[in-house]
């Protein structure tokens, strides 16, 4: 009896769970829907609605007329060709007709990014599937794959038939619209299309119905100088609290420099001197040291700006002119800094391990570095472990080497480098932030032990 009961009240509740879906069509028109932006077309029949590509149009998108804040979408697609398409999340319009906002990207190319999530005009990717690779086979070309879509105060997850494909924390936008998108397309891909049904949407009690995150899925965040539970736990801490000069000095002071940087609105900014190394405020360095860590730096810089973010840092042994000594993650103008085009095959530019090794993008070979422009927030990472090392710009990886292993040596004995002893080899040292005599921020620059 006892069971039957039990069966009985679930059976209710699973009922009064989906009495909440809507249904985003009702499968005879789409009244509840507007198109956007270029000239691609949108039929519904037997419940789906297909979008086809047409050319010399841009992006296209079809838009919900109500706006959604937390929720969790579910809808099926297929794409039977290898037209780039997406799923616009809390989105808005511009003035132009332009559509701007979360996306929910379909990708049938080689890169293999369906799930991941892009900010479309404005942000470009915040989390590509290079930081999430066991997801990047989870979409099913020319068959209906199952997309969930869990929006719930500043987290975006996302699935695509049941795998966990991103796990994004961010705070832009809390509230939009939900769109369909045609991309735009060349004349080779005429007649390329993409199809959706089965659209539906939970607007109510969201927290009690999300699923519970893949422990092995990383989360990225864009929150400012603020740590998430999940980075808590992960042993991420802070190394600027955003206001405060707790934790740093000069590289060759006791204390951090009274002039040359500035603490404001959240930013740590070198202020512009006269373009040279350490001859304003000068380096700053963290009191700690570090040898196997993984970190995290969003950096932002003016235009023809120099600037720099070096680990392995051993503050003692440059106390005369110029910047403090160890490896650096460039930070740099690439198009109007003259340094991009000194040194050997750009290995100078933004991204790369300084003098040594160029950034090139490892994540998509021949797609180019994902920087995002001079006066954006730009985000770099480094991950040392056991030897290992790795750049990241913007969440794909641009460089990768062995500080231990005889290439290094060899690269580090025909640099500026050779002069000191068992360069980049160091057990540990110092983060800095470099003053190179033009106008750079930094801001949630986090950091954990590995």
């Amino acid at each position: 009896m006892k069971l039957k009961l039990l069966l009985l009240c679930q059976l209710i509740a699973y009922g009064a769970f989906c009495q909440n879906w809507q249904s985003l069509s009702d499968g005879k028109n789409l009244k509840n829907w507007e198109k956007h932006g270029g000239n691609a077309t949108y039929a519904l029949e037997d419940g789906v609605i297909t979008g086809t590509a047409v050319t010399n149009s841009p992006n296209t998108f079809l838009f919900t007329k109500e706006t959604y804040s937390d929720f969790i979408l579910e809808l099926e697609v297929l794409l039977p060709n290898h037209l780039n398409s997406g799923i616009q999340i809390r989105s808005h319009l511009k003035d132009n007709d332009v559509t701007y906002g979360y996306q929910f990207e379909i990708d049938p190319s080689a890169r293999n990014f369906s799930g991941g999530i892009y900010d479309e005009q404005r942000r470009g990717w915040l989390y590509p599937l290079s930081m999430n690779q066991q997801a990047q086979d989870a979409f099913v070309l020319a068959a209906w794959n199952k997309i969930r879509i869990e929006c719930l105060d500043n987290e975006i997850r996302t699935y695509i038939n049941g795998k966990m494909c991103s796990y994004l924390i961010d705070d832009v936008d809390s509230e939009g619209h939900i769109g369909l998108q045609v991309h735009s397309i060349g004349e080779a891909e005429k007649g390329f299309l993409v199809k959706w049904k089965n659209i539906k949407i939970l607007t109510t009690d969201v927290a009690d119905h999300v699923w519970d995150a893949d422990p092995t899925v990383p989360q990225i965040s864009y929150l400012k100088n603020q740590l998430t539970d999940w980075e808590k736990s992960h042993g991420w801490y802070l190394l600027w609290d955003g206001k405060t000069t707790s934790g740093w000095r000069g590289a060759k002071l006791d204390e951090f420099p009274e002039k040359g940087w500035q603490m404001e609105n959240g930013e740590l900014t070198v202020l512009a001197s006269d373009g040279g190394e350490s001859t304003g405020g000068g380096d700053i360095v963290t009191k700690k040291k570090y040898g196997d860590f993984e970190l995290e730096v969003e950096f932002k810089i003016t235009e023809g700006a120099n600037s720099g973010i070096k680990y392995f840092v051993d503050p003692a042994l440059n106390k005369g002119a110029g910047s403090a000594i160890g490896c650096e993650f460039q930070v740099l103008d690439d198009e109007k800094h003259p340094d991009a085009k000194l040194g050997v095959m750009g290995n100078r530019t933004v991204g790369s391990l300084y003098d040594l090794i160029a950034a090139d993008n490892l994540t998509t070979p021949g797609r180019g570095k994902q920087f995002k422009g001079v006066g954006q927030w730009n985000k770099a990472r480094i991950v040392s472990r056991n030897g290992k090392v790795e750049h990241w710009l913007n969440n794909e990886k641009v460089v990768e080497y062995d500080r231990f292993s005889q290439m290094f040596q060899a690269l580090v004995n025909y640099s500026k480098y050779q002069k000191w002893d068992n360069f980049g080899k160091w057990p540990e040292g110092s983060i800095l932030l470099q003053d190179h005599g033009n106008r750079v921020s930094f801001r949630s620059i986090k950091i954990r032990e590995l």
